[in-house]
């Protein structure tokens, strides 16, 4: 693997800084393409430099591209872990075949990423609850125009020091239920991490932000009626000592936090179904005492409580608007390996040599 160097490297954002998600970019890159007569070839990693491409090119036109989430932290000897990145990568190639892209070797993909941190390790930061962003993508860049799927793609992977993907930290988040707007469907791409089902989210997004909310709630596309997904988690609530979390049915992206949520959970012996829940059944159980907790859980927001949400013009408070027990342990739990503070029986941590 070709590694070129920067002849002057970038100022690093001082230690204490306000990090928020994805404002800060580190020296690096790695990048690799794809042509069909040469397959993926040409992987170095190199400067992280803006890149030219000509307004013809297809990812402008027809969005196929994918992309990841993963996150690296340092350890308390000082080593680089990346957590489940295993994971990452057979989903990100299954993104991939969805989204017509041919699916890229993860073995090669590792050892780029595992190379990039080493050059990189001065901007993983240690302040609590801050760590070293990593987003894989993989890109059109064949110059054409025509809905067809492309031949030659750029894979790259770019990092960023991060801090709490919410403005309020760990504070209990507010979630509208949105009855509106549709984000995915059965049959369609929910289940992939690709570029248009972030773009189809927005505009709800927006219209949520200004009535001064965290996120949306989405609802099924079919029937407005069964819980989803929120756009940056996965979403469980607590109803009577149960916990109850949306079935993968094709339209919600099969989370990595939230599969490591659910191992925990059962390893602990907590009951928990994965299930089609209605909205109403939610508010439910809130008006009869019985919902405990919601939160939800993302590799950007890894474990967040949500304390209210909010269903045609009504507020329903969870959990008296405070982190309850369960998520706790489960925050705690999956951030204890992630920042080796905590025994790792599951080998989830993966240590960068």
């Amino acid at each position: 693997m070709e590694i070129v160097r920067r002849q002057q490297l970038k100022e690093k954002p001082a230690k204490g800084t306000q990090l928020g998600f994805g404002h800060y970019f580190t020296d690096y890159m790695f990048t690799m393409k794809y042509t069909a007569e040469q397959g993926w070839h040409d992987a170095k990693v190199e400067p992280n430099e803006p890149k030219s491409f000509d307004l013809a090119t297809s990812i402008f036109h027809y969005a196929q591209g994918i992309f990841e989430g993963m996150k690296a932290f340092r350890q308390p000897d000082g080593t680089i872990a990346v957590f489940r990145p295993d994971e990452n990568w057979a989903r990100m190639n299954r993104s991939a075949t969805r989204m017509c892209i041919p699916n890229f070797p993860a073995e090669l993909a590792e050892e780029g990423l595992e190379t990039l941190l080493k050059l990189d390790a001065d901007w993983i930061p240690t302040d609590p609850g801050t760590a070293l962003y990593i987003r894989p993508t993989i890109v059109v860049t064949r110059v054409m125009l025509g809905v067809h799927a492309s031949t030659e793609y750029l894979f790259f992977i770019i990092l960023s020091p991060v801090g709490s993907y919410y403005a309020h930290g760990l504070e209990p988040t507010k979630l509208i239920v949105e009855d509106k707007y549709t984000r995915a469907t059965i049959g369609g791409t929910g289940e992939a991490k690709c570029l248009g089902n972030y773009a189809a989210s927005m505009k709800a997004g927006e219209e949520a932000e200004e009535k001064g909310f965290d996120q949306v709630l989405w609802l099924d596309a079919n029937e407005k009626k069964y819980v989803e997904e929120v756009g940056s988690m996965n979403m469980f609530f607590v109803i009577g000592g149960e916990v109850v979390t949306p079935a993968l049915v094709g339209s919600i992206l099969p989370g990595i936090t939230r599969k490591s949520c659910l191992q925990v959970l059962r390893d602990k012996g907590i009951p928990v179904t994965e299930r089609r829940i209605s909205i109403d059944e939610v508010l439910a159980a809130q008006k009869d005492g019985s919902l405990d907790e919601a939160f939800g859980t993302g590799t950007a927001a890894v474990i967040s409580p949500v304390g209210l949400i909010r269903y045609k013009d009504v507020d329903y408070t969870i959990g008296g608007g405070k982190m309850g027990p369960i998520t706790k342990m489960l925050y705690d739990t999956i951030t204890g390996i992630q920042y080796g503070t905590a025994p790792d029986p599951y080998g989830w941590r993966k240590i960068v040599r």
